[in-house]
């Protein structure tokens, strides 16, 4: 690849990686699909993804924030409140590459689960 496709000297400084790693970390597509519906507090993003820890859930939205794909806005008001929204870049993420994910998924999910299950001894 060359520059005009996004690369530079080397493949691994290809944008491509680049984009690819916002599917490397299990919890950041979950994080984006919850938001899809609309902004949500931290408690709520944990209760409606379900079985992420307050750890994973504070990095995964801080690489989020530092992408570019969720913000965080607060409020004055007592108390503080703190939600967290999909931007605009945001939003094409989940319903680009993430809804065609789970279009392939749901498309293939059993095939592959099959595939897995028949190549244990």
């Amino acid at each position: 690849m060359d520059d005009a496709h996004g690369c530079y000297e080397f493949i691994a400084d290809c944008r491509l990686r680049e984009a690819a790693s916002l599917f490397a970390h299990t919890w950041d597509p979950t994080l984006l699909a919850a938001l899809s519906e609309g902004p949500l507090r931290r408690r709520a993003l944990r209760s409606v993804i379900g079985g992420i820890s307050d750890k994973a859930l504070t990095e995964s939205l801080h690489r989020l924030l530092d992408s570019g794909m969720v913000e965080r806005r607060s409020y004055r008001q007592a108390p503080p409140r703190v939600d967290y929204a999909l931007t605009a870049l945001g939003r094409s993420f989940v319903d680009g590459p993430v809804r065609a994910l789970a279009d392939w998924t749901r498309e293939h999910a059993d095939t592959l689960a099959e595939a897995r299950l028949s190549g244990r001894p």
